[in-house]
């Protein structure tokens, strides 16, 4: 999507990575603070600034409601300041503010009205993410569970009898109705003996040989992992590593698994020609069960099928309740991360920061376009999760001390705010400095 930039001489690999990442960045942003924005002006409350950036102002002009909206010179964040904020964290200005005006600030208005405010970021985001998540299902639609095959993957030495369009009706004489009992009788198969496929095919029933389901093919590239370093791609067929066949991508996952050599060597198929290439596997935690973790060496690949089924369309509501559900996944996915951090069940190496962020954006632009806007989607929603956490300076830190009022018929005490303010802000700086020594030594 982005891979023009690498011909720019010397800098040209440096944009591929910066630009998605702060394409990402705006636009997730944007919606976050345009979600604080509109909720406080329909609770009354202010905005002097709506700021996409920081630093020196580049362009600015003031709508009718007199908020000055800004493009600012360093394209990482944004900020909406209210009437009565010191900054863009809206700490409370020391400058006094007319009575008649407070109703108007973020600090004067009524309680609920806060509230809403605050929570309207967060909220944006996951409405974004919703929006992408629903609209890729609704465009792509879902993989079809009839056993069909709707395309075939090129396979090197392959003499496969397969053809698209065919129907599978048994596998080595187990009978199949719906492609995950494909999926299910192939998994007990013996990848090294022909396959013997009975298919329904122009109205006739035949017997013809095909592929194992699940052979050594890259269907995803983890982004950040060796594998993205090394140059892999989707759809190429691992033919060896260091000299031992492969045959199935579960020999691929043993092999690397079982290596006690800091790189090897892949030999690969691609495009007609084979490809040697070096690679560097790490260990990664891996999740065997519900609750526990193993820490395997790795590559970061995905397997694919040597063989597709086709898509079925998904209505426009359902797509929405998809979308949802989509979003509500990362948000659990990242509460578990979380625990599974705290608790030492994974290692807090795995906490990646804005460095890891960016190079993400880079090689999913690279990819293609959905994956890019799906990746949107993902950051999107990981944005709203983080500021609900009840740090001070962030927006579940904002909350949190909105609850304190609610309960205790009083706002804490400046002191303390300013306290819980920089105590957040150096947890926060802590874990960025943190995260970005984790990027440094995934990156080299």
């Amino acid at each position: 999507m982005f891979d023009f930039l690498n011909y720019i001489p010397l800098i040209g690999g440096f944009l591929s990575t910066v630009v998605p990442f702060i394409i990402v960045l705006s636009i997730v942003v944007a919606v976050h603070e345009f979600g604080h924005y509109i909720v406080g002006r329909w609770c009354g409350i202010h905005a002097e600034v709506f700021s996409l950036g920081f630093g020196p102002v580049l362009f600015s002009r003031f709508d009718k409601h007199g908020t000055r909206w800004q493009l600012a010179a360093v394209p990482l964040g944004g900020y909406v300041r209210f009437l009565g904020d010191a900054d863009a964290a809206s700490r409370p200005s020391s400058i006094a503010i007319d009575d008649d005006l407070k109703h108007k600030t973020l600090t004067g208005a009524k309680l609920y009205k806060r509230s809403l405010t605050v929570f309207a970021g967060p909220a944006a985001n996951f409405i974004l993410s919703t929006v992408i998540f629903a609209g890729i299902i609704y465009a792509t639609g879902t993989v079809s569970n009839e056993p069909v095959i709707e395309k075939l993957v090129s396979l090197p030495q392959s003499h496969s009898q397969l053809h698209e369009g065919d129907r599978v009706l048994a596998i080595n004489g187990a009978k199949v109705e719906r492609f995950s009992d494909i999926i299910k009788v192939s998994s007990d198969l013996d990848y090294m003996t022909d396959i013997i496929y009975s298919v329904e095919r122009d109205g006739q029933t035949i017997d013809v040989i095909g592929p194992y389901l699940s052979p050594a093919l890259v269907g995803w590239v983890m982004p950040v992992s060796p594998a993205s370093k090394a140059g892999l791609k989707k759809n190429d067929v691992l033919l060896s590593v260091d000299g031992i066949e492969l045959n199935s991508f579960s020999q691929l996952i043993e092999t690397i698994k079982a290596i006690d050599k800091s790189t090897v060597d892949l030999l690969v198929w691609r495009d007609g020609q084979e490809l040697t290439i070096p690679i560097s596997p790490e260990f990664r935690d891996v999740q065997i069960s519900e609750n526990k973790f193993d820490k395997r060496m790795m590559i970061g690949v995905a397997s694919a099928f040597a063989f597709k089924s086709g898509y079925d369309d998904v209505p426009f509501l359902k797509s929405v309740y998809y979308g949802a559900r989509s979003t509500y996944s990362v948000i659990t996915n990242s509460l578990s991360s979380i625990y599974l951090i705290v608790s030492g069940e994974v290692g807090a190496e795995n906490l990646q920061g804005p460095l890891g962020i960016a190079q993400m954006s880079g090689e999913t632009a690279s990819v293609g376009l959905m994956p890019f806007i799906e990746l949107i989607a993902f950051i999107s929603t990981a944005i709203g999760f983080l500021n609900l956490l009840p740090i001070p300076v962030l927006d579940g830190g904002h909350l949190l001390m909105y609850g304190f009022e609610a309960l205790f018929r009083r706002p804490p005490s400046a002191k303390a705010v300013q306290i819980a303010m920089t105590m957040g802000l150096m947890l926060l700086l802590s874990l960025m400095m943190f995260s970005t020594f984790n990027d440094f030594t995934r990156m080299f």
